[in-house]
C-alpha cells in the first residue's frame, strides 16, 4: 500500500490516518466538514487535498447510519483499488450495500476495537489500536487482494487481527461494548439527582464503572439504532438477573429465615457468576488474565510522583504490569495501586519502603 482516502475524519479515521502518514503512507483526507479534514491534516494525518489518481485503498470512518450510502458513493466513482469500513456494526452496512446493487468484491467490512470517551480528531492519536483486536469480517465474495490491504492496514495500525461473521460480530460487540455502554450510563444517571454529600463519597469503584458514561450520546444514539436487536437481547437478560437481585435483596429484609436463606443464595449465586465471567475478560496482551499482587503506596499530588515510583520500581528489578491511582477525597494525595506478579511484591514494598515511600497494607 502506497495511497490511501480516509473519509470521515474523527476519532478513528484520523487516528488511522496517523498511523499511516507515519509510517510513510500517502494519506488525502475528506470529511463532509471541511473544517474537520483540514484540522486532521494539520495535526499530521494527511493532505485535505482530493488524490489525482486512484488510490489503493478507501477506508470509511462514518457513522453506522451512513457507512453503506458512503460507501456506494465512493464504489461507484471508483476512487480506490480496495475499499473498507471501520464501523461499530457490520451486518447492517453489508446488508445495506447488497440493497443498493453494490458489487462487494473490492469491499471488506471491519471494525477496529479501540476508542476513547471522546471524539472528533483532536482526540486521535496515531497509536490508538496498538495492541488491539480489529475484526475483518470477509466474505466468500471478497477480492484476495482486498483482503490483503485489510491485513496490511491492521498490520501498519500495529493491531491484532480478528477474522469473524459480520452478524457474529454485532452479537459479539452487543455484549461486550454497547451493552456494558448503557449500563454505565444507567448508574451514573442515578448520580444525576443525588445528594451532594453521597457524591462527596465516590470513589474508585463508582469512577471504573461509569467512566465510559462520559462517551458523546450522539454518537451512541448512531450506533445503537445500528444495532438495536442483539442489544436489548443481551440487556432482557441483564433485566432478568436484576429481576432476581431484586427479590433477594427483598428476601435479606424479611423476618422469615427461609426468605432471608433464599435471598444470601441469590446474590452469592449473582457474584459467583460475576467472578466465573470477569476471569473470561483477557488479561495483559490478550493473554489469559493473571492474578497480581497489589503494592499501594500513598503519593502526594505533586508534578514528578509518579515518575518517581516507577523509576523506583525499576531499580528494583520489578516490572509494574497494571496501575490504578484512587484519589483521595477533599485531600491533595492518592493512592497508586501497583500490580505486580505475587513473588514481586514482597521485594518492591520493602524496595519502596527503603527508598521513603508510604507503602498501605
Amino acid at each position: 500500500m502506497r495511497t490511501a482516502v480516509v473519509i470521515g475524519t474523527g476519532l478513528v479515521g484520523t487516528s488511522a490516518a496517523l498511523a499511516l502518514a507515519g509510517r510513510g503512507i500517502k494519506v488525502h483526507l475528506v470529511d463532509h466538514d471541511p473544517e474537520s479534514a483540514r484540522t486532521a491534516a494539520a495535526l499530521g494525518a494527511g493532505t485535505d487535498e482530493a488524490p489525482e489518481g486512484r488510490v489503493d485503498l478507501a477506508i470509511v470512518a462514518v457513522p453506522p447510519a451512513h457507512t453503506a450510502s458512503v460507501l456506494a458513493t465512493a464504489m461507484r466513482s471508483g476512487v480506490a483499488r480496495g475499499y473498507l469500513d471501520v464501523a461499530s456494526v457490520k451486518g447492517g452496512p453489508r446488508r445495506e450495500l447488497e440493497a443498493l446493487g453494490v458489487d462487494l468484491t473490492p469491499y471488506v467490512g471491519t471494525h477496529p476495537m479501540a476508542g476513547k470517551e471522546r471524539s472528533g480528531p483532536l482526540a486521535a492519536t496515531a497509536d490508538l489500536f496498538e495492541g488491539r483486536p480489529w475484526v475483518l469480517t470477509p466474505t466468500r465474495d471478497t477480492d484476495t487482494e482486498v483482503l490483503n490491504l485489510a491485513l496490511e492496514l491492521v498490520a501498519l495500525c500495529r493491531a491484532v487481527p480478528v477474522v469473524m461473521g459480520a452478524d457474529a460480530h454485532d452479537r459479539a460487540v452487543a455484549l461486550v461494548s454497547h451493552t456494558p455502554q448503557l449500563i454505565s450510563s444507567m448508574v451514573a444517571a442515578r448520580l444525576e439527582e443525588a445528594d451532594e454529600t453521597a457524591v462527596r463519597l465516590c470513589g474508585q469503584g463508582i469512577r471504573d464503572v461509569t467512566r465510559i458514561a462520559a462517551s458523546d450520546p450522539r454518537m451512541w444514539v448512531e450506533i445503537l439504532s445500528a444495532n438495536p436487536g442483539p442489544v436489548a437481547d443481551v440487556l432482557a437478560g441483564v433485566a432478568t438477573d436484576l429481576e432476581e437481585t431484586v427479590r433477594a435483596l427483598r428476601g435479606l429484609q424479611s423476618a422469615d429465615e427461609d426468605k432471608r436463606r433464599a435471598g444470601t443464595e441469590g446474590i452469592q449465586d449473582v457474584l459467583r457468576r460475576g467472578n466465573a465471567g470477569r476471569v473470561r475478560v483477557p488479561g495483559k496482551h490478550g493473554a489469559a488474565p493473571a492474578s497480581y499482587e497489589i503494592v499501594a503506596v500513598l503519593i502526594s499530588d505533586r508534578p514528578g510522583e509518579l515518575a518517581g515510583i516507577f523509576a523506583d520500581a525499576g531499580r528494583a528489578g520489578v516490572n509494574v504490569e497494571d496501575v490504578r491511582i484512587e484519589h483521595a477525597t477533599g485531600q491533595q494525595a492518592g493512592l497508586v495501586q501497583l500490580m505486580v506478579e505475587p513473588s514481586a511484591a514482597p521485594g518492591l514494598s520493602a524496595a519502596l519502603r527503603e527508598r521513603g515511600w508510604s507503602i498501605r497494607p
